[in-house]
């Protein structure tokens, strides 16, 4: 059974063009390999399935040749008398990636070649790259023509991809959860393009300051209005989306903080006494003189994130306990411990 490219973008089949690229910038954004350093293998997969249907689905034609025949019928191609009659002689690449959908008519009945996917990286440049040439200070992730959640229009794919720009770029402003709860200041070189009267593209740099506050959550928009390309469709605004990077010790949910601790068995019976690093940098002692289960909750209010409205504002600190078992026992051990519970 062939793929279906509707589940794959999560679309239903009746899906506009700006819901096929509402989709597909999500999903690229999310399974880009570069951005899946631990599961790149799997990532890369996703991602050509994902840029392969958004191909297939974002071109009428190729859509409704897939719609009738399916995969198999799009790149094994149709025989002749099968339907291709009617369709252009070609058409043209996407950004000079792969070979796209090509007919023919090489015999009475018409017919048309096989469909090859395009590269997946060539897709992602067309909707993603160039519209801030280059930027540094995005925790080492942002490189050339990625990770730019851009609106760019397709065209109506008779003649290639369309040259006009969209009116925003997106790229992600990653930062540490030390950063977000105390708030910082970062710096971003951005190059910005421009078309002259004459048809040349000047090229000038600049430095765009973000003020992070304390306590934002992960998809702050921080907006940099007409500071993008210009192309010739008036310039573009630049939009920072604020990430959080994976924190080694605390999670955050809302304005809390989510920790584990792990707690011996003589701890989480008899009591115990550990300190915690907070994100402020201060450390707090966390006791309990009761008997502690496994999986057990508690909560510390005041001491968890920032609240961004609220500048006296904290969430709580919650804290899940884990229970470290021995893994053997002597007959001696287990004698005392039976004495002790049998009381």
């Amino acid at each position: 059974m062939g793929k279906d490219y509707y589940a794959i973008l999560g679309v239903s089949k009746t899906a506009s063009e700006d819901e096929l690229k509402k989709a597909y910038r999500k999903l690229a954004l999310k399974w880009h390999p570069d951005r899946h350093a631990d599961d790149k293998q799997d990532a890369e997969v996703k991602f050509k399935n994902i840029s392969e249907a958004y191909e297939v689905l974002s071109d009428k034609q190729k859509r409704q040749i897939y719609d009738t025949y399916g995969e198999e019928g799009l790149k094994g191609g149709v025989p002749p008398g099968g339907g291709g009659s009617g369709f252009p002689g070609g058409m043209g690449n996407m950004g000079g990636g792969g070979t796209t959908f090509s007919f023919s008519s090489s015999g009475p009945g018409g017919g048309f070649a096989g469909f090859n996917p395009s590269n997946p990286e060539d897709i992602f440049a067309q909707l993603f790259g160039g519209g801030l040439g280059g930027l540094s200070g995005l925790g080492g992730r942002a490189r050339n023509s990625q990770f730019m959640d851009t609106d760019s229009d397709m065209g109506n794919h008779h003649g290639g991809m369309s040259s006009r720009r969209p009116n925003e770029v997106t790229r992600p402003l990653a930062c540490t959860l030390e950063e977000i709860y105390n708030g910082c200041t970062k710096k971003l070189k951005v190059t910005r393009r421009v078309l002259g009267q004459a048809g040349a593209v000047s090229t000038s740099e600049k430095v765009l300051q973000v003020d992070v506050k304390p306590g934002w959550k992960a998809g702050t928009k921080i907006r940099f209005q007409k500071e993008g390309d210009d192309m010739g469709h008036g310039a573009q605004d630049i939009v920072f989306v604020l990430e959080e990077k994976p924190h080694p010790l605390f999670k955050r949910d809302g304005d809390d903080l989510k920790v584990d601790m792990t707690l011996t068995l003589e701890e989480a019976l008899c009591g115990f006494k550990k300190p915690v690093q907070l994100l402020s940098g201060k450390t707090i002692q966390v006791s309990n003189t009761s008997v502690i289960k496994p999986g057990q909750i508690s909560r510390m209010a005041g001491y968890g994130m920032r609240v961004s409205r609220q500048p006296n504002g904290y969430g709580a600190l919650v804290i899940t306990y884990k229970i470290q078992f021995p893994t053997s026992l002597t007959p001696s051990q287990k004698e005392k411990i039976h004495e002790a519970l049998t009381q």
